[in-house]
């Protein structure tokens, strides 16, 4: 598996591209770059409407339709209650119907490893971006471990350009957050407590409140989680 990526390559071609079609090239330059079996990015617009994209093989996504599996796939179901990227190892895969569907994956060669980045956007807009490989666990946990930051970057760029396909997508205006803003949700974001934001920051709990609120009300969100998310979505905020 890859040592080495060039990841400012990547950024740039995807930021270069305008249509559909180039997300298409892009992720499988991805699987070549990161040398992973597969990558897959599924994007929910707010109108509803399901795209994806990737390097599944078309049987196992018409499979995965047929079957209605969204409804039991323990990554759809683990992502949407999380925001931090997912390991398919740490997830619930004891129910019955949960086993039987990673049977059928295993089956259409989606592989046994998986780290999917759940992603979430303006208006109820909800993506993942996942890779996914046939490899020990010894191994994956290496890769994920030094390629964890790339591909969180990776996943949020692509979902930044997915939206510029939205059809009717009007731009959000949001206020700039601070430097002091941008640590505190970062660091939140990255699953610090409060009292250790603030150790590492060196302010007091009061003074950090007053950083989370005011970042909250310049991102119009109506608690701490749903600003980490709307920075996150934003790209304010990467980890």
């Amino acid at each position: 598996m890859a040592t080495k990526v060039n990841l400012d390559l990547i950024l740039e071609v995807l930021d270069a591209t305008t249509t559909v079609d180039g997300l298409q090239e892009i992720i499988q330059r991805v699987c070549d770059t990161f040398e992973v079996d597969h990558a897959m990015y599924h994007w929910v617009d707010s109108a509803g409407d399901h795209y994806h994209f990737g390097t599944y093989s078309q049987d196992w996504i018409e499979r995965y339709q047929e079957k209605s599996y969204v409804r039991v796939d323990p990554v759809i179901i683990g992502c949407y209650q999380r925001f931090h990227p997912v390991d398919w190892r740490r997830l619930d895969w004891s129910s019955k119907p949960a086993r039987e569907f990673l049977q059928d994956a295993m089956a259409h060669d989606v592989g046994n490893q998986g780290y999917s980045i759940p992603i979430r956007g303006p208006n109820g807009q909800f993506a993942l971006f996942t890779v996914s490989h046939n490899c020990d666990d010894e191994t994956w946990a290496g890769f994920t471990d030094k390629h964890s930051r790339d591909l969180i970057l990776i996943g949020h760029y692509f979902n930044r350009k997915a939206l510029e396909f939205e059809p009717d997508r009007s731009p959000e205006h949001v206020q700039p957050l601070s430097p002091r803003e941008i640590d505190a949700l970062t660091l939140l974001a990255m699953g610090y407590s409060r009292a250790q934001v603030a150790k590492t920051l060196t302010i007091s709990e009061h003074t950090l409140r007053v950083y989370i609120e005011s970042a909250r009300f310049k991102l119009g969100a109506i608690n701490t989680t749903h600003a980490i998310a709307r920075a996150l979505s934003l790209g304010l905020i990467i980890i």
